[in-house]
């Protein structure tokens, strides 16, 4: 099984590169992360709505094929780190491909919130892009270490 987060937005702050970097280089073999972007549409004149369509086409361009969707959106199901460690197990289980996708500024596009499996929340608060894909790697690994009872996770 493959896992990938796919992420709208290719320049982000060398802090967050490096930091979303670091946790995903600790994923052990049987659950590495594989980080993919698309680049986000110039927003100079146009609509929220037109903006997340053409980010939407960019992202199941580079989906991986057969992969089940979970889309991240604010209005998810908020998990807590025990409840995504289940669903990590479960997805890990199961043997298909699974793709996270952090959506550009203004969200996910409705056709990809309607592929997608579920949706979660990593936060009511608005997080910036930068933050939530760190914040997304750092959480699969506090997953992943709980399910192999590493020290890392506490309760």
């Amino acid at each position: 099984m493959r896992l990938s987060i796919l992420a709208v937005g290719d320049k982000l702050p060398g802090w967050a590169d490096a930091a979303t970097a670091e946790y995903l280089k600790r994923m052990p073999r049987e659950a590495r992360v594989e980080l993919l972007t698309v680049k986000p549409e110039k927003r100079a004149g146009q609509s929220a709505q037109s903006l997340k369509q053409a980010e939407a086409a960019r992202i199941l361009d580079k989906l991986p094929s057969g992969s089940r969707l979970v889309a991240l959106d604010e209005h998810g199901r908020q998990v807590t780190t025990r409840e995504l460690a289940d669903l990590l197990s479960r997805w890990l289980e199961s043997g298909q491909d699974t793709c996270l996708v952090i959506g550009g500024a203004d969200g996910l596009a409705p056709a990809i919130l309607g592929q997608a499996e579920s949706t979660l929340a990593l936060s009511r608060l608005t997080l910036p892009h930068a933050f939530a894909r760190v914040l997304l790697a750092e959480q699969l690994y506090r997953a992943v270490s709980l399910l192999n009872n590493h020290p890392y996770h506490r309760e």
